[in-house]
C-alpha cells in the first residue's frame, strides 16, 4: 500500500507541480484551504506539505488545530526565512521547512526522510511500563493508571527519546537534534519548554517525577 501525502497550499500551479512529481510514488491528498485541509487531515496521511501564507486560516492556524490529533511529519512551505518564523512554526507544531522556490529533489528527499524516521519511530512496537505509567510507542499513547494523558508530536517524542534510554542523561542541544533535526533552526530552549508541558500533565495524575533534571548537564529518565 502506498503512503498517503496531504498537499496543502492555495496556489494551484504548485499544487499541481508536486502533485506530478510525488504521485507515482505516493497516495495524493490536496487541499487548496486551511478549512479543506484540516477536513483531508482527517483521512491520516502520512505526511503533510503545508503552505503557511494562505488567505483566511493560514498555514500556522491548521498547524496548530490538528497537531493533537495527527502524529505525521507537518513540512512547512513558506517564502519565509527569518529565524523568528521558524521558531513559532516548529512550537506551531512542524517538522521541518522548505523555502519556496525549492528544488523538487531536495523536497523529495526530506519527504523520504521524515517518512523512514517515522517508520524506525513505528518499529518500536511494544509496551513499556514504568510503575504506573504505561507506554505505547506503536500507538503513541501514555497512559497512568489507565488514564490517558494526551501528548503533542513533539512531547512524545521527548519522552520516547528518553524512556527508551532509562537513566541515559540528554543535553538539550542532543535532544533537540535527536528530535527537531540539525536543520531545525530553531533554539534548544524548546526542549525546556515541551519537557516543563510534560511534566505538568503527568502530575496532574502521579506524584512521580519521570523526568530528571541533571543540573548542568541535561535530562534523564527516572522510571
Amino acid at each position: 500500500m502506498k503512503q498517503k501525502l496531504l498537499i496543502v497550499d492555495d496556489e494551484p500551479g504548485i499544487v499541481d507541480t508536486v502533485q506530478a512529481w510525488f504521485s507515482p510514488q505516493y497516495e495524493i491528498l490536496t487541499a487548496y484551504s486551511g478549512q479543506e485541509a484540516i477536513k483531508k487531515a482527517a483521512e491520516q496521511p502520512d505526511l503533510i506539505l503545508l503552505d503557511i501564507n494562505m488567505p483566511g486560516m493560514d498555514g500556522l492556524t491548521v498547524c496548530q488545530t490538528i497537531r493533537e490529533h495527527v502524529v505525521c511529519p507537518i513540512l512547512f512551505l513558506t517564502a519565509r526565512i527569518e529565524s523568528a518564523d521558524k521558531i513559532i512554526g516548529f512550537q506551531a507544531g512542524a517538522d521541518d521547512y522548505i523555502v519556496k522556490p525549492f528544488d523538487l529533489d531536495e523536497l523529495a528527499a526530506r519527504v523520504e526522510a521524515h517518512l523512514r524516521r517515522e517508520k524506525r519511530r513505528q518499529g518500536h512496537g511494544t509496551v513499556r511500563f514504568f510503575g504506573e505509567l504505561a507506554v505505547d510507542y506503536s500507538a503513541r499513547t501514555l497512559t497512568v493508571r489507565g488514564n490517558p494523558i494526551l501528548l503533542s508530536k513533539k512531547e512524545f517524542d521527548i519522552l520516547e527519546l528518553l524512556s527508551l534510554n532509562p537513566g541515559q542523561v540528554f543535553d538539550r542541544e542532543r535532544i533537540y537534534e535527536a528530535v527537531w533535526g540539525i536543520d531545525g533552526g530553531g533554539n534548544s530552549d524548546t526542549v525546556m519548554e515541551h519537557i516543563r508541558k510534560i511534566r505538568v500533565k503527568l502530575a496532574a495524575y502521579t506524584l512521580h517525577s519521570y523526568i530528571d533534571t541533571v543540573w548542568g548537564c541535561g535530562y534523564r529518565w527516572n522510571g
